[in-house]
């Protein structure tokens, strides 16, 4: 895989193996690393795509994508490792599906790109062309289940030290409990402030060269290109169990409904368009912080201060994917302009927005009406796209993602349904912990002080 920074004009590109672009995690101009090219995955694939398990398929795309950087016998042990759980498909009714994607050891999906991803990098610390002679320093932001699944996807690594911004007070008290209580070598780090201020934050830390020349540093979140990688072979995935259980026909047409915040998830699946798998749209759906369907809608970009609501970790006011996302048209049309990429952007992408109030009457709605089958508030932002899309279209085959368990927010799905969601047995040991965060202003030199002093 050559990766090369969207921040760059095509003439004065520099490309960079997977490696490279795993550790850094952000290009020097602050740009995104995004693949030269994704190769296509061949049309025998899909054809015996419905005979392969999760494990079979997640190796071949990822093989296809890493191109040899990590051999196959190694590569084919780490997707062992890394999905060791499942990601079934719920049928709600003839043509709406649900693809849990909770079933990993923090119950959210990004178990996925973060187990995936702590393993390649440690495949890497030992096996890779890099000269590695510091530790590594992972720093990430998140709004909700990025920092629980980064803390025990990176827990006990060796060698790597890991860094989590939350906004205080914007988060669950799951959330909270699963990214501040497993110590040794994960700490916790609490804002006063937005979602937004912490992916500032750390961005800035990326970009400081005073910094770097003190400390390895690498990213754990969705601007990773490692985070992407993994987050692509659930959809692979859910089109074999459809295919298997003979759920699409001839006639339908393949959709799904993306609950998005800083969009990793939704370019995910655009990765896993462009390698061939055949869908037909992908619905962008978020809460009031709508930056992404208003751009659908008019064509501009403006990003603005994030709102709270209760589904939390979509609660993102400038969405850093969106460069990424843009950049996959920009392949197909180099030449194109703003407008240009903005209607072919829209053939692909639907967005819609849903505020606290529809949330909520969506999760009533789904145990209602669907043998009390609970969604958590993301997933029901999901629900609502997919539902209203299908009020316009026909012959169409949905999946919505269920990106977390809904015992992650006990008191506004007990508000929805009446009662509260028996918490997993892994979810109720945190309550039992005890938090152990450091708090900080949203300035970035108290950031810089605080990881300076640590090494």
């Amino acid at each position: 895989m050559q990766l090369y920074s969207t921040n760059t004009s095509p003439a004065n590109r520099a490309y960079i193996s997977f490696e490279e672009a795993l550790f850094k995690g952000l290009p020097d101009d602050n740009g995104l690393f995004m693949p030269r090219n994704f190769p296509r995955l061949s049309a025998s694939f899909f054809q015996q795509i419905d005979k392969k398990s999760f494990q079979e398929i997640a190796f071949e795309v990822s093989k296809l994508l890493l191109e040899g950087e990590i051999p196959a016998n190694d590569l084919k042990q780490i997707v062992a490792e890394a999905i060791n759980f499942d990601a079934p498909v719920v049928r709600l009714n003839d043509n709406m599906s649900v693809l849990e994607l909770f079933h990993g050891p923090t119950l959210a999906f990004k178990d996925f790109g973060a187990r995936f991803m702590a393993r390649v990098m440690s495949w890497f610390l030992q096996h890779g062309k890099l000269k590695y002679e510091r530790e590594i320093n992972i720093l990430v932001a998140t709004s909700g289940d990025t920092g629980g699944a980064v803390a025990r996807g990176f827990f006990n690594v060796p060698n790597i030290k890991v860094t989590i911004l939350y906004p205080s007070g914007k988060v669950s008290e799951l959330q909270e409990k699963q990214l501040t209580t497993l110590g040794n070598n994960i700490t916790a780090l609490e804002i006063d402030g937005t979602f937004d201020d912490c992916q500032r934050m750390v961005k800035q830390a990326f970009l400081d060269p005073d910094l770097r020349q003190s400390m390895q540093l690498a990213s754990a979140n969705s601007i990773n290109i490692s985070r992407l990688v993994p987050q692509s072979f659930y959809y692979f995935n859910a089109y074999a169990q459809l295919k298997r259980a003979g759920a699409l026909n001839k006639n339908s047409s393949l959709v799904f409904s993306v609950p998005s915040g800083n969009f990793g998830n939704l370019c995910a699946g655009l990765i896993a368009k462009q390698m061939g798998l055949p869908l037909k749209q992908l619905i962008a759906a978020t809460n009031i912080n709508d930056i992404v369907p208003q751009y659908l809608l008019e064509g501009i970009f403006s990003p603005k201060p994030s709102q709270r609501t209760i589904s939390n970790a979509m609660d993102v006011g400038n969405p850093s994917n969106f460069a990424r996302l843009q950049e996959f048209y920009y392949q197909q049309h180099p030449n194109a302009t703003s407008e240009e990429i903005h209607a072919a952007i829209g053939q692909d992408i639907t967005g819609k927005k849903y505020t606290d109030l529809q949330t909520e009457a969506a999760i009533r709605e789904v145990y209602e009406t669907y043998k009390g089958y609970v969604m958590c508030p993301h997933t029901a932002v999901g629900y609502l796209g997919l539902k209203d899309y299908l009020k316009i279209q026909e012959n169409i085959f949905g999946v919505i993602l269920a990106t977390a368990h809904p015992a992650k927010f006990q008191d506004i799905v007990a508000n929805a349904i009446g009662h509260e969601v028996p918490l997993p047995e892994n979810l109720r040991a945190f309550l039992t912990k005890k938090k152990q965060a450091f708090f900080l202003q949203n300035q970035y030199e108290y950031l810089k002080k605080f990881l300076r002093d640590s090494v």
